[in-house]
């Protein structure tokens, strides 16, 4: 098996405003849309994100311990970026931080099971070739 995408759970009321965000500020495109979910892929990437309405009004209180996570040169910034639009649609936003080089962005009424992360790319530098993708993966 391959790594194809992640889901996560979005608020049904702030689906397509979280949806806008994704495309106009960090322009992911749009793969395939059903009544409850979509695909989304930014390019240059290979992995896809899949967000899922929901109407669940419970919220996790560990869940900024899952993260759809990007790197950022100013990770910080980028997430106030991300914030003033959000604020701007009507959508509350805060920015918080893990260290001097992570922070995350939550959105309370939309993001149901996680926060976006950005961090600076020297944390993703993990040192291991994984090689290219082994044809028994895709058996």
């Amino acid at each position: 098996m391959q790594l194809n995408h992640v889901a996560n759970r979005l608020a049904a009321r702030h689906f397509e405003t979280v949806v806008e965000l994704l495309k106009a500020k960090l322009g992911f495109v749009e793969l395939r849309r059903t009544e409850r979910s979509i695909w989304l892929r930014q390019p240059g990437t290979n992995v896809d994100l899949q967000f899922g309405r929901s109407d669940t009004v419970h919220r996790d209180p560990d869940k900024r311990r899952s993260q759809v996570s990007f790197l950022s040169e100013a990770p910080k910034a980028a997430l106030e970026d991300l914030a003033a639009w959000a604020q701007a649609h009507g959508m509350e936003a805060v920015v918080g931080s893990y260290s001097d080089k992570e922070f995350f962005l939550d959105a309370p009424e939309a993001f149901v099971d996680f926060v976006i992360e950005a961090m600076t790319p020297d944390l993703a530098d993990y040192g291991v070739d994984v090689g290219p993708i082994s044809p028994k993966i895709m058996d």
